[in-house]
């Protein structure tokens, strides 16, 4: 255990910000080389969002966070790849260690890729409200450094989906994660050794939807996850609830320049049991979080 702290101490007096660079210049590379296939069509913007009431567990729930990100989707012959890149800067009500007064930072990246077994097969597959059937993975990783968890997470994802047919898209996954971590909490001096949690399905949904001929829409996901076993700690996880969904106006549509360039919107997250803790546990009010947010993106 001794060398163990030892050396997540070494990790943690590097320069955050390098390993944060790091992953970010990779999942770059990742998206650029996504760009470079031949896409049938494509969309990749930036986005900035704010909120003052996002939560964390055992530290509470009215943490302000500045969030960057970078997003990419394609469709080419077969399917479609989806990838997203979020840093996300906390307030110091989400300390970087136990005996710090600057906020914690951390990196998220998301990657799923979806093939289409209709024209994989050269079949129509639609049935009902159902326009396709398709198989997803990919893969989830965050890095962070804060006072209570300093999450290390690293998740593969795959399963099937459905893709409806409506205006815009909505899709809809039954997943099955494979889910590791290695948190270190700074405020008991207790680090875990990377663990990995009992194999467990996702029930996911995707969308953006257009509201009629309104320079409005509506985006976003939900996740609704199965208990994952124990967890680094022996404690009981609880299936997991997250909503995320924004209403999108096109600024550039109102305003007379180019459509679907520049975006502004609200944004709410409801997020139950966040990481699979209890929310009426020790992980308190901040496993639990009700966020509203503004958002901003420009489309390229």
């Amino acid at each position: 255990m001794q060398l163990r702290q030892s050396a997540l101490l070494t990790t943690q007096t590097r320069p955050y910000w390098r390993t944060y660079s790091q992953v970010l210049a990779c999942s770059l590379l990742t998206t650029a080389s996504v760009i470079g296939e031949a896409a049938d069509w494509s969309d990749t913007y930036i986005g900035y969002r704010y909120g003052t009431k996002f939560a964390e567990p055992f530290e509470g729930n009215d943490i302000s966070k500045n969030i960057f990100n970078l997003s990419h989707v394609s469709g080419y012959k077969y399917g479609t790849n989806f990838f997203n890149a979020d840093i996300l800067l906390s307030d110091s009500n989400d300390p970087a260690s136990a005996d710090s007064t600057e906020g914690a930072r951390e990196v998220y990246v998301v990657y799923r890729h979806t093939l289409d077994m209709g024209k994989v097969t050269s079949q129509d597959l639609a049935f009902g409200p159902v326009r396709g059937v398709g198989i997803t993975a990919g893969f989830d990783y965050n890095n962070k450094n804060d006072a209570g968890y300093n999450s290390k997470k690293q998740m593969l994802v795959a399963g099937a989906t459905l893709m409806m047919d409506v205006p815009g898209f909505l899709n809809i996954s039954l997943l099955q994660l494979w889910e590791s971590n290695a948190p270190c909490n700074t405020y008991t001096d207790t680090c875990v050794s990377r663990y990995s949690y009992d194999p467990h399905p996702m029930l996911t949904m995707a969308w953006g939807i257009p509201l009629g001929s309104l320079p409005l829409s509506f985006e976003g996901f939900a996740n609704f996850i199965a208990a994952k076993g124990t967890d680094e700690f022996g404690n009981s996880t609880k299936p997991e609830t997250n909503i995320d969904m924004q209403l999108m106006l096109d600024v550039g549509a109102v305003s007379g320049g180019p459509k679907n360039t520049f975006k502004l919107g609200l944004e709410y997250q409801y997020w139950k049991n966040k990481f699979g803790t209890d929310s009426k546990g020790p992980a308190g009010s901040g496993a639990f979080a009700k966020t509203p947010m503004v958002r901003a993106e420009y489309h390229f």
